[in-house]
Protein backbone atom coordinates (compact mmCIF):
# COMPACT_ATOMS: atom_id res chain seq x y z
CA UNK A 1 0.00 0.00 0.00
CA UNK A 2 1.62 3.32 -0.70
CA UNK A 3 2.02 5.90 1.49
CA UNK A 4 -0.32 8.42 0.00
CA UNK A 5 -3.19 5.60 -0.11
CA UNK A 6 -2.55 4.95 3.55
CA UNK A 7 -2.76 8.44 4.82
CA UNK A 8 -5.48 9.04 3.54
CA UNK A 9 -7.27 6.15 5.08
CA UNK A 10 -5.84 7.22 8.04
CA UNK A 11 -8.07 10.72 7.52
CA UNK A 12 -11.00 8.70 5.97
CA UNK A 13 -12.34 8.60 10.15
CA UNK A 14 -12.13 12.06 10.71
CA UNK A 15 -14.15 12.71 7.47
CA UNK A 16 -16.94 10.00 7.56
CA UNK A 17 -20.39 10.11 9.39
CA UNK A 18 -19.27 10.92 12.93
CA UNK A 19 -15.99 12.22 12.27
CA UNK A 20 -15.17 15.66 13.24
CA UNK A 21 -14.84 16.81 9.80
CA UNK A 22 -18.13 15.42 8.77
CA UNK A 23 -19.30 18.39 6.85
CA UNK A 24 -16.15 18.05 4.71
CA UNK A 25 -16.81 14.54 3.63
CA UNK A 26 -16.95 15.87 -0.41
CA UNK A 27 -13.53 17.63 -0.18
CA UNK A 28 -12.09 14.36 1.13
CA UNK A 29 -13.68 12.49 -1.64
CA UNK A 30 -12.99 14.63 -4.36
CA UNK A 31 -9.27 14.38 -3.32
CA UNK A 32 -9.54 10.74 -2.39
CA UNK A 33 -11.26 9.80 -5.78
CA UNK A 34 -9.22 11.80 -7.80
CA UNK A 35 -6.08 10.24 -6.38
CA UNK A 36 -7.31 6.77 -6.63
CA UNK A 37 -10.27 4.56 -8.24
CA UNK A 38 -13.19 4.12 -6.39
CA UNK A 39 -13.41 1.06 -4.45
CA UNK A 40 -17.06 1.20 -4.80
CA UNK A 41 -18.50 -1.75 -7.29
CA UNK A 42 -22.01 -2.27 -8.26
CA UNK A 43 -23.70 -5.64 -6.99
CA UNK A 44 -27.13 -5.59 -8.80
CA UNK A 45 -28.11 -6.59 -12.36
CA UNK A 46 -29.54 -3.83 -13.07
CA UNK A 47 -26.93 -0.99 -13.74
CA UNK A 48 -25.35 0.42 -16.50
CA UNK A 49 -21.24 -0.86 -16.50
CA UNK A 50 -18.76 0.90 -18.20
CA UNK A 51 -14.70 0.91 -18.21
CA UNK A 52 -15.18 4.74 -17.75
CA UNK A 53 -16.23 6.97 -14.98
CA UNK A 54 -16.93 10.30 -14.73
CA UNK A 55 -13.97 11.82 -13.12
CA UNK A 56 -12.33 9.88 -16.21
CA UNK A 57 -14.28 11.60 -18.89
CA UNK A 58 -13.66 14.84 -17.32
CA UNK A 59 -9.58 13.93 -16.76
CA UNK A 60 -9.91 12.77 -20.60
CA UNK A 61 -11.38 16.34 -21.40
CA UNK A 62 -8.52 18.65 -19.84
CA UNK A 63 -5.67 16.53 -20.70
CA UNK A 64 -6.96 17.05 -24.29
CA UNK A 65 -7.26 20.67 -23.80
CA UNK A 66 -3.62 20.66 -23.02
CA UNK A 67 -2.22 21.30 -26.70
CA UNK A 68 -4.35 24.80 -26.56
CA UNK A 69 -2.95 25.28 -23.17
CA UNK A 70 0.51 25.18 -24.83
CA UNK A 71 -0.36 27.05 -27.64
CA UNK A 72 -2.53 29.95 -25.60
CA UNK A 73 1.11 30.55 -23.56
CA UNK A 74 3.46 30.55 -26.75
CA UNK A 75 0.83 32.62 -28.87
CA UNK A 76 0.30 35.08 -25.89
CA UNK A 77 4.12 36.07 -24.76
CA UNK A 78 4.41 35.84 -28.58
CA UNK A 79 2.44 38.45 -29.19
CA UNK A 80 2.99 40.40 -26.29
CA UNK A 81 7.00 40.62 -27.34
CA UNK A 82 6.25 41.43 -30.83
CA UNK A 83 3.81 44.39 -29.87
CA UNK A 84 6.45 45.60 -27.46
CA UNK A 85 9.20 45.41 -29.87
CA UNK A 86 6.86 47.15 -32.96
CA UNK A 87 5.94 49.78 -30.11
CA UNK A 88 9.64 50.33 -28.66
CA UNK A 89 8.44 49.21 -24.96
CA UNK A 90 11.60 48.32 -22.85
CA UNK A 91 10.10 46.14 -20.05
CA UNK A 92 6.64 45.01 -18.87
CA UNK A 93 4.49 46.61 -15.89
CA UNK A 94 4.46 45.63 -12.77
CA UNK A 95 4.99 42.22 -10.96
CA UNK A 96 5.49 40.34 -14.30
CA UNK A 97 8.07 42.72 -15.39
CA UNK A 98 10.32 42.20 -12.28
CA UNK A 99 10.36 38.16 -13.98
CA UNK A 100 10.71 39.06 -17.56
CA UNK A 101 13.37 41.38 -17.31
CA UNK A 102 15.69 38.44 -16.45
CA UNK A 103 14.87 36.54 -19.90
CA UNK A 104 14.38 39.79 -22.08
CA UNK A 105 11.27 40.18 -24.59
CA UNK A 106 12.82 38.65 -27.78
CA UNK A 107 9.72 37.17 -30.00
CA UNK A 108 11.65 34.94 -30.90
CA UNK A 109 12.82 33.34 -28.11
CA UNK A 110 10.49 30.53 -27.54
CA UNK A 111 11.04 30.85 -24.04
CA UNK A 112 10.57 33.96 -23.23
CA UNK A 113 7.32 33.88 -25.35
CA UNK A 114 5.85 31.30 -22.70
CA UNK A 115 6.83 32.45 -19.86
CA UNK A 116 5.47 36.10 -20.89
CA UNK A 117 2.30 34.18 -21.94
CA UNK A 118 2.61 32.24 -18.59
CA UNK A 119 2.37 35.20 -16.42
CA UNK A 120 -0.65 36.33 -18.39
CA UNK A 121 -2.78 32.59 -18.21
CA UNK A 122 -2.08 31.21 -15.16
CA UNK A 123 -3.01 33.77 -12.63
CA UNK A 124 -6.94 33.53 -14.91
CA UNK A 125 -6.43 29.49 -14.46
CA UNK A 126 -6.31 30.09 -10.69
CA UNK A 127 -8.26 32.61 -10.30
CA UNK A 128 -11.12 30.23 -12.38
CA UNK A 129 -10.34 27.33 -10.39
CA UNK A 130 -10.02 29.41 -6.77
CA UNK A 131 -13.65 30.96 -7.05
CA UNK A 132 -15.21 28.93 -9.40
CA UNK A 133 -13.67 25.72 -6.85
CA UNK A 134 -15.40 27.55 -3.72
CA UNK A 135 -18.76 27.59 -5.08
CA UNK A 136 -18.43 23.77 -6.25
CA UNK A 137 -17.33 22.31 -2.96
CA UNK A 138 -20.26 24.92 -1.10
CA UNK A 139 -23.04 23.33 -3.38
CA UNK A 140 -21.51 19.89 -2.38
CA UNK A 141 -20.77 20.60 1.00
CA UNK A 142 -24.86 21.50 1.27
CA UNK A 143 -26.29 18.74 -0.38
CA UNK A 144 -24.16 16.42 0.57
CA UNK A 145 -23.19 15.00 -1.95
CA UNK A 146 -19.59 14.32 -4.22
CA UNK A 147 -17.66 17.19 -5.74
CA UNK A 148 -17.87 15.96 -9.51
CA UNK A 149 -14.80 16.76 -12.05
CA UNK A 150 -16.85 18.47 -14.26
CA UNK A 151 -15.65 21.78 -12.81
CA UNK A 152 -12.20 20.48 -13.98
CA UNK A 153 -13.13 20.65 -17.06
CA UNK A 154 -15.47 23.73 -17.14
CA UNK A 155 -12.53 25.69 -15.30
CA UNK A 156 -9.81 24.81 -18.01
CA UNK A 157 -12.65 25.97 -20.90
CA UNK A 158 -13.41 28.72 -19.33
CA UNK A 159 -9.98 30.09 -18.94
CA UNK A 160 -8.79 29.16 -22.55
CA UNK A 161 -11.82 31.13 -23.76
CA UNK A 162 -10.62 34.52 -22.45
CA UNK A 163 -8.47 37.31 -23.12
CA UNK A 164 -5.10 37.68 -21.96
CA UNK A 165 -5.61 40.65 -19.77
CA UNK A 166 -8.58 40.37 -18.35
CA UNK A 167 -9.28 41.74 -14.86
CA UNK A 168 -8.94 39.15 -12.58
CA UNK A 169 -12.09 40.02 -10.43
CA UNK A 170 -14.14 39.80 -13.85
CA UNK A 171 -12.92 36.28 -14.39
CA UNK A 172 -14.34 35.62 -10.70
CA UNK A 173 -17.26 36.90 -11.35
CA UNK A 174 -17.90 35.24 -15.05
CA UNK A 175 -16.92 31.85 -13.38
CA UNK A 176 -19.04 31.79 -10.23
CA UNK A 177 -22.03 32.85 -12.74
CA UNK A 178 -21.25 30.13 -15.09
CA UNK A 179 -20.64 27.42 -12.23
CA UNK A 180 -24.30 28.71 -10.20
CA UNK A 181 -26.19 30.08 -12.69
CA UNK A 182 -25.21 27.82 -15.48
CA UNK A 183 -24.93 24.34 -13.32
CA UNK A 184 -26.00 24.43 -9.78
CA UNK A 185 -29.21 26.46 -9.56
CA UNK A 186 -30.06 23.33 -12.06
CA UNK A 187 -28.91 20.72 -9.75
CA UNK A 188 -25.33 20.50 -10.53
CA UNK A 189 -23.45 18.65 -13.09
CA UNK A 190 -25.44 16.08 -15.54
CA UNK A 191 -28.38 18.15 -14.90
CA UNK A 192 -27.40 21.77 -16.42
CA UNK A 193 -28.95 22.55 -20.00
CA UNK A 194 -26.31 25.54 -20.85
CA UNK A 195 -22.88 24.40 -21.27
CA UNK A 196 -21.46 26.40 -17.58
CA UNK A 197 -18.08 27.71 -19.73
CA UNK A 198 -19.91 29.48 -22.24
CA UNK A 199 -22.08 30.88 -19.78
CA UNK A 200 -19.69 32.64 -17.55
CA UNK A 201 -18.43 33.34 -21.09
CA UNK A 202 -21.42 34.93 -22.16
CA UNK A 203 -22.03 36.96 -18.53
CA UNK A 204 -18.78 38.95 -19.36
CA UNK A 205 -19.12 39.48 -22.82
CA UNK A 206 -22.45 41.17 -21.65
CA UNK A 207 -22.21 42.58 -18.70
CA UNK A 208 -18.23 43.95 -19.57
CA UNK A 209 -17.88 44.37 -23.26
CA UNK A 210 -15.15 46.44 -23.08
CA UNK A 211 -13.01 44.06 -21.13
CA UNK A 212 -14.11 41.14 -23.78
CA UNK A 213 -14.49 42.93 -27.56
CA UNK A 214 -12.68 45.81 -29.37
CA UNK A 215 -9.65 45.97 -30.99
CA UNK A 216 -7.24 46.68 -27.56
CA UNK A 217 -8.17 43.48 -25.69
CA UNK A 218 -6.04 40.36 -27.41
CA UNK A 219 -2.86 41.48 -27.11
CA UNK A 220 -1.29 42.16 -23.30
CA UNK A 221 0.31 45.55 -23.67
CA UNK A 222 -0.89 48.74 -22.75
CA UNK A 223 -1.26 50.94 -26.24
CA UNK A 224 -1.33 48.10 -28.23
CA UNK A 225 -4.21 47.86 -30.54
CA UNK A 226 -4.84 44.46 -33.08
CA UNK A 227 -7.94 43.35 -34.55
CA UNK A 228 -8.85 39.91 -34.80
CA UNK A 229 -8.98 37.80 -38.33
CA UNK A 230 -12.41 38.32 -38.14
CA UNK A 231 -12.39 41.73 -37.08
CA UNK A 232 -10.75 42.69 -39.83
CA UNK A 233 -12.62 40.39 -42.15
CA UNK A 234 -15.76 42.09 -40.90
CA UNK A 235 -14.36 45.60 -41.92
CA UNK A 236 -12.21 44.61 -45.43
CA UNK A 237 -13.32 41.12 -46.57
CA UNK A 238 -10.16 38.77 -47.08
CA UNK A 239 -8.53 42.02 -48.72
CA UNK A 240 -7.92 42.95 -45.35
CA UNK A 241 -7.06 39.99 -43.67
CA UNK A 242 -4.09 39.54 -45.99
CA UNK A 243 -3.40 42.99 -46.43
CA UNK A 244 -2.82 42.50 -42.58
CA UNK A 245 0.18 40.21 -42.98
CA UNK A 246 -2.18 36.96 -41.74
CA UNK A 247 -2.60 33.95 -44.00
CA UNK A 248 -4.75 30.93 -43.55
CA UNK A 249 -1.46 29.32 -42.12
CA UNK A 250 -1.03 31.75 -39.32
CA UNK A 251 -4.73 31.53 -38.39
CA UNK A 252 -4.21 27.04 -39.01
CA UNK A 253 -1.44 27.28 -35.92
CA UNK A 254 -3.08 30.05 -33.94
CA UNK A 255 -0.24 32.71 -34.47
CA UNK A 256 -2.90 35.58 -34.21
CA UNK A 257 -4.96 37.66 -32.17
CA UNK A 258 -7.79 36.05 -30.00
CA UNK A 259 -8.92 35.00 -27.33
CA UNK A 260 -5.98 33.00 -25.53
CA UNK A 261 -6.67 29.07 -26.55
CA UNK A 262 -8.94 29.79 -29.27
CA UNK A 263 -6.51 30.56 -32.16
CA UNK A 264 -4.76 27.36 -32.97
CA UNK A 265 -6.66 25.13 -35.03
CA UNK A 266 -3.91 22.24 -35.36
CA UNK A 267 -3.78 22.01 -31.46
CA UNK A 268 -7.58 21.69 -31.06
CA UNK A 269 -7.24 19.30 -34.14
CA UNK A 270 -4.85 16.97 -32.11
CA UNK A 271 -7.16 17.27 -28.95
CA UNK A 272 -9.97 15.97 -31.36
CA UNK A 273 -7.93 13.28 -32.27
CA UNK A 274 -7.87 12.17 -29.00
CA UNK A 275 -11.66 12.93 -27.72
CA UNK A 276 -12.71 10.46 -30.25
CA UNK A 277 -10.39 7.90 -29.93
CA UNK A 278 -11.46 7.60 -26.28
CA UNK A 279 -15.07 7.97 -27.42
CA UNK A 280 -15.25 11.26 -24.93
CA UNK A 281 -16.67 13.75 -27.72
CA UNK A 282 -19.24 12.16 -30.40
CA UNK A 283 -17.61 12.50 -33.84
CA UNK A 284 -21.28 13.34 -34.93
CA UNK A 285 -21.70 16.62 -33.64
CA UNK A 286 -18.41 17.55 -34.69
CA UNK A 287 -18.53 16.68 -38.27
CA UNK A 288 -22.43 18.29 -38.48
CA UNK A 289 -20.95 21.25 -36.82
CA UNK A 290 -18.33 22.01 -39.81
CA UNK A 291 -20.67 20.32 -42.53
CA UNK A 292 -23.76 23.68 -41.41
CA UNK A 293 -20.75 25.76 -41.35
CA UNK A 294 -19.25 24.40 -44.55
CA UNK A 295 -23.18 24.71 -46.64
CA UNK A 296 -24.52 28.03 -45.29
CA UNK A 297 -20.89 29.67 -45.96
CA UNK A 298 -20.54 28.60 -49.64
CA UNK A 299 -24.89 29.07 -49.82
CA UNK A 300 -24.18 33.09 -48.38
CA UNK A 301 -20.91 33.12 -51.19
CA UNK A 302 -23.32 32.59 -53.80
CA UNK A 303 -25.68 34.78 -52.87
CA UNK A 304 -23.05 37.66 -52.34
CA UNK A 305 -23.30 41.54 -50.93
CA UNK A 306 -22.02 44.76 -52.42
CA UNK A 307 -21.58 46.23 -49.12
CA UNK A 308 -20.96 43.32 -46.58
CA UNK A 309 -17.56 41.68 -47.31
CA UNK A 310 -17.96 38.95 -44.77
CA UNK A 311 -20.73 37.37 -47.55
CA UNK A 312 -17.31 36.40 -49.39
CA UNK A 313 -15.58 35.23 -46.81
CA UNK A 314 -14.50 31.12 -48.01
CA UNK A 315 -15.93 28.49 -45.69
CA UNK A 316 -12.09 27.31 -44.94
CA UNK A 317 -11.30 30.85 -43.33
CA UNK A 318 -14.09 29.93 -41.51
CA UNK A 319 -13.20 26.73 -40.34
CA UNK A 320 -9.71 27.99 -38.99
CA UNK A 321 -10.34 32.01 -38.02
CA UNK A 322 -11.57 32.77 -34.55
CA UNK A 323 -12.76 30.16 -31.77
CA UNK A 324 -15.35 28.31 -34.07
CA UNK A 325 -12.81 25.10 -34.21
CA UNK A 326 -12.26 25.78 -30.49
CA UNK A 327 -16.21 25.77 -29.92
CA UNK A 328 -16.86 22.54 -32.00
CA UNK A 329 -14.70 20.04 -30.44
CA UNK A 330 -14.52 21.12 -26.90
CA UNK A 331 -18.21 22.97 -25.83
CA UNK A 332 -20.68 22.14 -28.43
CA UNK A 333 -19.73 18.09 -27.89
CA UNK A 334 -20.70 18.35 -24.06
CA UNK A 335 -22.48 14.78 -23.57
CA UNK A 336 -24.53 16.82 -21.05
CA UNK A 337 -26.21 19.99 -22.82
CA UNK A 338 -25.91 18.76 -26.25
CA UNK A 339 -28.41 16.48 -28.09
CA UNK A 340 -28.73 12.75 -27.06
CA UNK A 341 -29.62 11.01 -30.28
CA UNK A 342 -27.65 10.00 -33.13
CA UNK A 343 -29.79 11.83 -36.09
CA UNK A 344 -30.15 14.50 -33.20
CA UNK A 345 -26.44 14.86 -32.68
CA UNK A 346 -26.10 15.73 -36.42
CA UNK A 347 -28.61 17.89 -36.69
CA UNK A 348 -27.77 19.64 -33.22
CA UNK A 349 -24.69 20.10 -35.07
CA UNK A 350 -25.44 21.29 -38.20
CA UNK A 351 -27.81 23.40 -36.11
CA UNK A 352 -24.73 25.27 -34.33
CA UNK A 353 -22.88 26.08 -37.69
CA UNK A 354 -25.74 27.41 -39.77
CA UNK A 355 -25.83 29.58 -36.35
CA UNK A 356 -22.02 30.60 -36.47
CA UNK A 357 -21.88 31.73 -40.28
CA UNK A 358 -25.32 33.40 -39.63
CA UNK A 359 -24.36 35.82 -36.63
CA UNK A 360 -20.80 36.18 -38.06
CA UNK A 361 -21.86 37.20 -42.23
CA UNK A 362 -25.23 38.69 -41.28
CA UNK A 363 -24.83 40.29 -38.02
CA UNK A 364 -22.68 43.20 -37.95
CA UNK A 365 -22.74 43.51 -34.19
CA UNK A 366 -20.97 40.18 -32.92
CA UNK A 367 -17.75 39.10 -35.58
CA UNK A 368 -17.17 35.54 -33.85
CA UNK A 369 -20.63 33.94 -33.06
CA UNK A 370 -19.90 30.24 -32.08
CA UNK A 371 -20.59 30.86 -28.80
CA UNK A 372 -23.98 32.34 -29.36
CA UNK A 373 -24.86 29.38 -31.64
CA UNK A 374 -23.74 26.69 -29.25
CA UNK A 375 -26.02 28.13 -26.51
CA UNK A 376 -28.75 28.75 -28.64
CA UNK A 377 -28.71 25.32 -29.51
CA UNK A 378 -28.21 23.95 -26.03
CA UNK A 379 -31.74 25.44 -25.87
CA UNK A 380 -33.03 23.58 -28.70
CA UNK A 381 -31.16 20.00 -28.02
CA UNK A 382 -34.10 18.37 -25.75
CA UNK A 383 -36.63 19.36 -28.69
CA UNK A 384 -34.43 18.39 -31.46
CA UNK A 385 -34.24 14.58 -29.50
CA UNK A 386 -37.76 14.85 -29.02
CA UNK A 387 -38.68 14.57 -32.39
CA UNK A 388 -36.43 12.30 -33.83
CA UNK A 389 -37.80 9.97 -30.98
CA UNK A 390 -40.87 10.86 -32.19
CA UNK A 391 -40.71 10.39 -35.61
CA UNK A 392 -38.57 6.57 -34.80
CA UNK A 393 -41.87 5.71 -32.74
CA UNK A 394 -43.69 6.72 -36.40
CA UNK A 395 -41.61 4.72 -38.31
CA UNK A 396 -41.43 1.49 -36.26
CA UNK A 397 -45.62 1.85 -35.88
CA UNK A 398 -45.66 1.88 -39.51
CA UNK A 399 -43.65 -0.84 -40.16
CA UNK A 400 -45.39 -2.87 -38.20
CA UNK A 401 -48.87 -1.97 -38.78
Amino acid sequence: MSATRAFLDKLHPHFAKGGRFEKLYPVYEMVDTFLYSPADVTAGATHVRDAIDLKRVMTYVWIAALPCMLVALFNTGYQANHAMEALGVASAPGWRGAILDVFGYNPANPISDLLHGALYFFPVYIVTLVAGGIWEVLFATVRRHDVNEGFFVSSILFALTLPPDIPLWQVALGISFGVVIGKEVFGGTGKNFMNPALTGRAFLYFAYPASMSGDSIWTAVDGFSGATTLGLAALGGLDGVHAAGISWWSTFFGIEQGSMGETSTLAIIVGAAFLIYTRIANWRIIAGTVLGLVVTSILLNIIGSNDNPMFAFPWYWHLTAGGFAFGAVYMATDPVSAAQTQVGRWIFGFLVGFMTVLIRVVNPAFPEGIMLAILFSNIFAPLIDYFVVQANIKRRVKRHA
